[in-house]
């Protein structure tokens, strides 16, 4: 029992892992290489994460430079940066690859604040089916007579406790995003 449990709070962990990474790829105005994490480029026949191929800094708080290490790519790394949802055009130098990041509107923070918060959603929702999960586990256990009554009840709080703190640990998550997008 108690290594089920152990096991469910690893997968819950996972899910905060999860969500870290997708809001630090949000774009908050300032220049941020994580927001690069998801764009692929097409390198000899095969889609390559772009940090595979090239180099990036940040020279200024505003702008993302983007070396690649073979030059030949340099076409490709610009073209996946042109389809990709970041909404920026880049600038190419022949050598390198420039990203301006302008200040957000207030528009655009509130769309991106929204988009935090159904990212923080969604996170909950697979918290709370890994809770249901277990339960289901413990309830099949019971019914087999491998632990008790007393145990499954156990369990069951023991489930909802560690729920109640990863559901906090996402909204700190999130409500520290929001206000970091809100004060840009």
């Amino acid at each position: 029992m108690k290594e089920q449990i152990k096991s469910h709070e690893a997968t819950m962990q996972k899910t905060l892992d999860v969500l870290s990474k997708e809001l630090a790829a949000v774009r908050a105005g300032r220049a941020n290489p994580a927001v690069l994490d998801k764009i692929t480029v097409e390198y000899y026949g095969a889609p390559t994460p772009l940090n595979q191929v090239a180099a990036i800094s940040t020279p200024d708080p505003r702008t993302l430079a983007i070396q690649p290490w073979d030059g030949s790519v340099l076409k490709a790394i610009e073209k996946a940066i042109q389809v990709s949802d970041l909404g920026i055009n880049p600038q190419n130098d022949g050598k390198q690859i420039r990203l301006n990041f302008p200040p957000l509107t207030e528009e655009r923070r509130k769309e991106l604040i929204k988009g935090v918060s159904k990212t923080g959603e969604e996170a909950k929702v697979a918290l709370r089916n890994i809770r249901r999960d277990a339960l289901d586990k413990f309830k099949a256990a019971q019914k087999k007579s491998e632990i008790t009554e007393d145990e499954l009840h156990d369990g069951e709080d023991k489930m909802q406790k560690l729920t109640d703190k990863y559901v906090k640990e996402v909204d700190a998550m999130v409500a520290k995003k929001s206000k970091e997008l809100a004060e840009v």
